[in-house]
């Protein structure tokens, strides 16, 4: 096989996935796949476990999260929503490898939710990257918690936010508020589980978020209001993001559609 240079490649790539939005045969298979995986049906989700933990996320989510910290090389990520932490073990071990390869200093992951179930606690504990793990227990949107976040993350330089913790529209779009500013340029906020917007009907478990009242609804919120009303960040530049398309469009499959909020 004859050896390409790296940005031909990726080039090729990029082509290759602007032509899977008119390939209606990809795109219906992407659709059926996703239906056919939901809650109540497979559970596919709950299926996966990153170095031992139950991560509740669909498998292309964590190459795409994995694609996201590798390019900002963060030395800090802010997560809300715990559950079992696969997610927090997720981050810290990629915040280990860019360690490891002389990228980053000193990484942490900071992990905030209202209920740390105590098993789940002692699990992530007893991780051998524990020791890279930070939990405040309450809620996302408690000022008081905001401020405990925002201080502990005076001390690093370099931030991304992964948002995953009540999905209905106000909760998000106050975290979106208050956990945006602080992600660095460059850096990404990812938004979880914006297909509830998209998904069919039965596949939403009984919650208080459907379809007008979710997490993707927040973020065109936030997005409208920072164009029109000018946003400054935690660095004092100026507060913008963009939705990376192409990142949702090459993995076909996705929780997070519209969810990808990169700074720019």
């Amino acid at each position: 096989m004859m050896k390409i240079p790296l940005e031909q490649y990726k080039q090729e790539m990029s082509e290759r996935v602007r032509s899977y939005k008119t390939n209606a045969s990809l795109q219906t298979a992407s659709q059926n796949f996703f239906k056919e995986i939901g809650i109540g049906k497979a559970n596919y989700v709950y299926n996966f476990f990153w170095l031992g933990v139950p991560i509740i996320q669909i498998p292309q989510d964590l190459q795409a999260m994995q694609e996201m910290i590798w390019e900002a090389k963060p030395d800090l990520i802010i997560e809300t929503g715990i559950a079992w932490g696969g997610t927090l073990i997720h981050s810290a071990s990629m915040l280990a490898i860019l360690e490891s390869c002389g990228l980053i200093e000193n990484g942490h992951v900071l992990g905030v939710d209202i209920d740390i179930r105590p098993h789940n606690k002692e699990a992530i504990i007893a991780h051998p990257l524990s020791n890279k793990i930070t939990m405040f227990e309450g809620s996302s949107i408690d000022e008081k918690i905001i401020d405990k976040v925002r201080l502990f993350s005076k001390s690093h330089k370099r931030i991304m936010v992964f948002l995953d913790s009540d999905h209905t529209h106000d909760h998000v779009l106050f975290e979106l508020e208050a956990y945006a500013p602080l992600v660095s340029k460059g850096s990404y906020c990812m938004v979880g589980d914006t297909i509830i917007e998209d998904a069919p009907d039965g596949m939403v478990s009984e919650r208080p978020w459907c379809k007008g009242n979710n997490p993707k609804t927040a973020v065109w919120e936030f997005i409208r209001r920072i164009k029109e009303e000018g946003r400054k960040a935690a660095d004092g530049l100026n507060l913008n993001f963009e939705i990376n398309k192409e990142l949702e469009h090459k993995i076909l499959v996705t929780g997070s559609p519209d969810g990808f909020l990169k700074r720019v």
